[in-house]
Formats: C-alpha cells, structure tokens, sequence
C-alpha cells in the first residue's frame, strides 16, 4: 500500500522472505521429516541439537518448545524455587521474568545501562538479598551483556549465571559465542528471530552434563526412559519439523547475521548526523548480531508518525516493562524506582533490520529520520 508521500510501504519485516529464500532446502527439509514418520523427538532433533551446541561452542544442547520454557527448565534443573531469588534485567521481554516466577521463585529487577540497554552490572549489588540465587543476564536486542562483569560479581556471591540469548544467536563477546558465556543459556527460535522456526521452538545449552541430563527429563515428562517417570516433568518438546527447518537455517545464521550488521554500519554510522537521536553503544569487546536496531528519540511517537507517513514501518520493543504489566501488579514493582527502564519504554524506536532488506531501503529510512531531525 502507497504511503502519504506515494512510497510502497517498507515493511517492519516480512515473514514469508525467508522461506521464498531457502524454499528449495526447506522444500527438502520438510519431505524428510514427513517420509521419515518419526514426529516426537528422533534423529531429527538429535542432529539439531549436535549441531547447535557445536554453533555455541557448547557440550550439549537439548531442544524444547519454546524460549521461555528453556529458561524455566535451566532454573527448575538448577533446583531454583519457592523462597529464592533471581536478579533479571527489568528492560527485557516479559519472558524472562515468567520463566522465574513459573519455577516459583521471585524475579528481582536491575536497572539497564543507557548506552547497551542491558543490565548494568554496577545495579546488581542493591538488588542482592540473601535470597538471591542466579542472574539471568539477557543479551537484548541481539548485543551481548556485560558477562566478564556479570560473572565475576556472580563468583563473588556463589550465584549460577543464565543466559537468556533468545535473541543473540551467533552474537560474540571477546571471540565466544553467546550461549557459552555461562552456566546455561536459553535461546528462542521464534519465527522472528535471527535463528527462526517456523513455529515455536527453542534450547537449551550448557557445557555441564549432569545439568543437560536433568533438563532432558524435565522437558519429557520427567522420563529418562519411556514409562519411567522420576520426576515430575513437563512436555516441552522440539517438533521434528521444525528441528529439520532450523537445521536449513542454521547454515545460513552468520551469512545473514553478516547482512544485519552491514545494515546496522549505515546506521550508525550516517544517524550520527540526526539532531536528539541516541544511537546504541557497541562496547569493543563485543560483536552484536542486530536482532533489532534500537534508537533513542525524546519524541518518539512524533518520529514514528513521520516514518510512517513515509511508509516505513517501526516497532517498539518493548512498550510496558514486565514491573509495570498488569502480571506483576500483585509484587508491587510500581513502586520500584525502575527510572532508567521507564524512560527508555519512552524513548525507545526500533527500527527496519533484517536480511532481506537491502541497503537502498536502510538509506531511505535515514533520509526520513534526518528530515525529520532537522
């Protein structure tokens, strides 16, 4: 649809580009499965789950639904529960702060930095109790977390370290995967993410066995064999089909992962030139896969409205921060003095960056921004 000024419509993302991109493998892909008759579990899964831990640099990858179960089933194997306490970041998807409050225990939000979004390790001191049993450091928006700092503050407090990395697959920090940063990480493969499904789906990794063996009972129905039930699990269970299909796009993560950071380059390096936009901050230690390209705009409403008339789409990600969400009413976190998380949901555009557009349609968004700006 043409926009006011007459544009075809730039979309946000279109969800159908990948697939017409790697029809043809995933054509294949989905025949295997289907010839196969195996649709619970099966060789299928199993060779995503070698291949993706061998991706992070991990020892085991066991593959689940979703991301948010991947993060439950870490802090349920972990013995995470009732009474205990994880610190989270409070700018971050809601997610992350169920997968908490589902294994019974409480999140406890800390404040991000300004310049990466992420949770800023200089906060987590004042939001330590006696309670406090992990840290669940997420990599938004693609751009890894402060770990060196994380961990070491972790270390200190004999606190296991989780890594919510559902939007980071392939990301760097100091040459290492994100994924192998930690204790254990949770990844997503939602059909907009870096690494997507066509579906839900999502894993967990970790480089500690008897860790991996307790999370793989867990999301089968507490079975380590069939009939035989030693704990009480879940079912969280990859889908064959779609462990086929990540497998496609798995060889084909850092090729567009490469495209994103071409993308995001343009972007920083012509909106620096934009009157009161606040680019993010990419420390040197780290290598950000772009999941999305988030900036900052005192008037943010009025700059969307702008892009839109354009006919650039944007996104906010995310709007309403989890304390201030009606899910969280009950533990009082409006309260909380969360000013730096509040102001971001206020201030914070995410713009068009993904491995289908192309450089012309990344310049046309910067044009409109620095008309906009000036």
């Amino acid at each position: 649809m043409p926009s006011d000024s007459g544009q075809v419509e730039l979309r946000f993302l279109d969800l159908k580009l990948p697939y017409q991109e790697l029809k043809e493998e995933l054509d294949a892909a989905y025949e295997r499965v289907m010839l196969s008759g195996l649709f619970i579990l099966g060789e299928e899964v199993e060779a995503f789950e070698a291949e993706f831990a061998a991706y992070c640099g991990t020892k085991f990858c066991i593959a689940v639904a979703n991301g948010l179960d991947s993060l439950h089933l870490i802090l349920k194997a972990n013995g995470i529960g009732a009474k205990d306490e994880v610190l989270v970041p409070a700018n971050t998807f809601i997610a992350t702060w169920l997968a908490v409050s589902h294994a019974g225990a409480k999140p406890v939000p800390v404040e991000p930095s300004f310049d990466t979004y992420n949770i800023d390790p200089g906060s987590l001191e004042k939001a330590l109790t006696p309670r406090t049993r992990a840290i669940i450091a997420v990599h938004l928006y693609g751009q890894p977390a402060a770990m060196d700092d994380i961990l070491h503050f972790a270390r200190q407090h004999d606190l296991r370290v989780i890594e919510d990395a559902s939007q980071a697959q392939g990301a760097l920090l100091s040459g290492n995967r994100a994924g192998n940063l930690s204790d254990a990480a949770g990844f997503s493969f939602y059909p907009t993410k870096n690494l997507g499904a066509f579906g839900d789906a999502g894993a967990a990794v970790t480089n500690d066995e008897n860790l991996a063996q307790r999370i793989r009972i867990l999301r089968n129905y507490g079975s380590p064999l069939k009939n035989v039930n030693t704990v009480r699990g879940y079912n969280s269970r990859l889908d064959p089909l779609q462990a086929a299909f990540l497998r496609v796009r798995l060889r084909h993560l850092d090729e567009w992962n490469a495209r994103r950071q071409t993308l995001a380059q343009l972007y920083l390096t012509e909106l620096r030139l934009a009157k009161h936009c606040i680019l993010p901050v990419v420390p040197e230690w780290a290598d950000p896969v772009w999941h999305q390209f988030v900036i900052r705009y005192e008037r943010r409403d009025a700059l969307r409205d702008h892009l839109a008339s354009r006919g650039i789409e944007t996104a906010i990600h995310y709007p309403i921060p989890p304390h201030l969400s009606a899910a969280y009413a009950d533990h009082s976190f409006a309260d909380s003095d969360l000013w730096r998380t509040e102001k971001l949901a206020k201030t914070i555009v995410s713009l068009p960056i993904n491995p289908h557009l192309r450089p012309e349609h990344v310049q046309r968004v910067i044009r409109a921004i620095l008309e906009f700006a000036d």
